[in-house]
């Protein structure tokens, strides 16, 4: 049977007919997709797969690890920023090992359309030595997830699979089964002195994985979504992996490249393989998306004068992402038309929605700092990170997820007064709670924001974690109820809004303030429904 997929879309069926029964994920561009497709799909409702948000990347982790020791098949779905949260439970996963397959699937993001940086996490996996798969296209995409679950319970190792954003945002016909396979059943064969890392039992499985590396190596090598491509001029060899292999086939018509061709989309690198191109050809093109990953481990491989070429020499460009006109420029190819931005054309920041509360909760902020000209307010990753720019120009940092708080206590440690840090409703719960927890235990002086618009809003609207109990967990985290307020973010609320971020402000201690009014986004999403629920009656 032929679908039309999102790279996002192929793996999550492919995960479905490979028996999945659960999927953990905290909503990040580009993975978000995968997780919000299987909440959808008949299949995952009819078998009651695991389909709800977590609070974020290294609950999502854990909670797949405990799948996995009952027997089941387990799917983690994050963004390349998310793995270094979930990076604890992860790295430790190698030594725990699987019992039901585990696949950590991880959306990177060149070019940083909606991210801090382009972190590559093929580095993940090999500091943690586990095997990676990078598909090259939606089918292979799709093809991989029965593979990866398979091998997984095979090496009893979890996998990586690593997409960029072309791969996880673009469409292809895919092949799908048309019977899934059914679900692991849940058994008791996980033993407990592999998951128990006390440092007897972790050295012994250090020592174990250690020497499994050369087996996996083997494995790449002998790997069908690993190919050897032989050419008729051998002046030049390349080495393509994941799309990178795609953007090679396209810059020739009959997809027949004349250089000998090297795909890699299954790590570790096969150095057999490598070697084997080495010994063939004069200089060796790396063609890679993300960093110079594969690059920078040749020259370990190859012999000392192999000429290596790719994003560390220039050939290909060192940040951004990978395009087929870069491709073509690397081959000395005439790459095809290109359009210019029109001068025209004025460029358009993106800014908060119309109607936005976090516009109110920006504009009251704005008007009672104007009173304290040394104010420093900490941000965080959200919506609201828009608040640096015009007309706000509110904020002052943001670094990662939960930062605000943590950044703002640490310049009240250093003696800044006002520190203000503003935090969104799912950032609270994702990273933001053992902050408050510090900042409470030692009573700084801090204000923080909770701008709570009842949704996970930057990527689309998904649940939130704390909805509705933000009251209840903030006076657990032991904060004073006198100094808790909630505000609703509206104009004629200004007055009222101003005087009490005023009075929290010059309260000595911790104060929490919480502006709540649903997202504009979701709340028409929701009276569009409402009003479809109303016609049905």
């Amino acid at each position: 049977m032929k679908r039309l997929l999102l790279g996002d879309e192929a793996i999550a069926q492919g995960a479905l007919d490979a028996g999945l029964s659960g999927v953990y994920a905290y909503p990040g561009t580009p993975s978000t997709e995968i997780t919000e497709y299987i909440q959808e799909s008949p299949l995952a409702k009819e078998r009651n797969v695991h389909r709800r948000w977590c609070t974020n990347e290294k609950t999502a982790m854990e909670t797949a690890l405990g799948m996995s020791f009952m027997g089941k098949r387990a799917l983690v779905c994050m963004k390349h920023v998310g793995l270094n949260v979930c990076a604890d439970p992860f790295v430790n996963a190698a030594m725990t090992g699987t019992n039901g397959g585990i696949v950590v699937l991880v959306a990177d993001d060149p070019s940083m359309h909606s991210s801090q940086d382009e972190q590559d996490s093929r580095f993940y996996a090999k500091f943690a030595m586990i095997p990676t798969l990078e598909p090259s296209n939606q089918q292979e995409a799709y093809d991989m997830m029965a593979f990866a679950y398979d091998y997984s319970e095979h090496i009893h190792l979890p996998i990586l699979m690593r997409v960029t954003t072309r791969m996880a945002h673009s469409r292809a016909v895919v092949e799908v089964k048309d019977e899934p396979r059914k679900e692991n059943e849940m058994n008791y064969n996980a033993v407990a002195a592999n998951w128990v890392l006390l440092p007897a039992n972790a050295r012994r499985r250090n020592d174990a994985v250690t020497k499994q590396q050369a087996e996996l190596e083997q494995d790449a090598v002998d790997s069908a979504f690993n190919q050897y491509i032989d050419g008729n001029d051998h002046s030049l060899g390349i080495i393509a992996s994941g799309i990178g292999y795609n953007y090679l086939m396209e810059s020739f018509a009959d997809g027949k490249c004349p250089y000998p061709v090297l795909k890699i989309s299954q790590y570790p690198l096969p150095k057999t393989l490598i070697r084997k191109m080495t010994a063939a050809c004069d200089r060796v093109l790396v063609i890679e998306e993300g960093q110079p990953f594969i690059e920078d481990q040749l020259t370990g491989i190859m012999p000392g004068d192999a000429e290596i070429i790719g994003r560390l020499t220039g050939a290909l460009p060192r940040t951004g992402e990978l395009t087929p006109d870069a491709v073509k420029k690397a081959l000395g190819m005439t790459s095809g038309e290109s359009f210019a931005p029109c001068e025209d054309v004025v460029p358009r920041p993106p800014a908060l929605c119309q109607g936005c509360g976090h516009r109110d909760v920006y504009t009251a902020l704005n008007k009672v700092l104007e009173e304290y000209p040394n104010a420093r307010v900490f941000g965080d990753i959200g919506c609201y990170t828009l608040g640096f720019l015009p007309p706000y120009r509110a904020i002052h940092s943001c670094v990662d997820m939960g930062a605000s708080i943590t950044m703002a206590k640490g310049a009240a440690d250093a003696g800044q007064w006002p520190a203000v840090a503003i935090i969104g409703d799912s950032t609270f719960t994702h990273s933001g709670m053992t902050g408050l927890l510090d900042a409470i235990n030692e009573n700084a002086n801090i204000t923080v924001i909770i701008s709570d618009n009842l949704t996970t809003a930057m990527t689309g609207g998904q649940d939130s974690a704390g909805t509705n109990k933000f009251e209840a967990i903030v006076r657990g985290l032991g904060l004073n109820n006198e100094h808790l307020k909630v505000v609703v973010p509206l104009p004629k609320n200004m007055p009222e809004i101003t005087q009490i971020i005023r009075d929290e402000i010059n309260y000595q201690g911790v104060s929490v303030i919480i502006p709540r009014r649903e997202c504009m986004q979701t709340l028409q999403r929701h009276l569009k429904q409402k009003k479809a629920q109303e016609g049905k009656k």
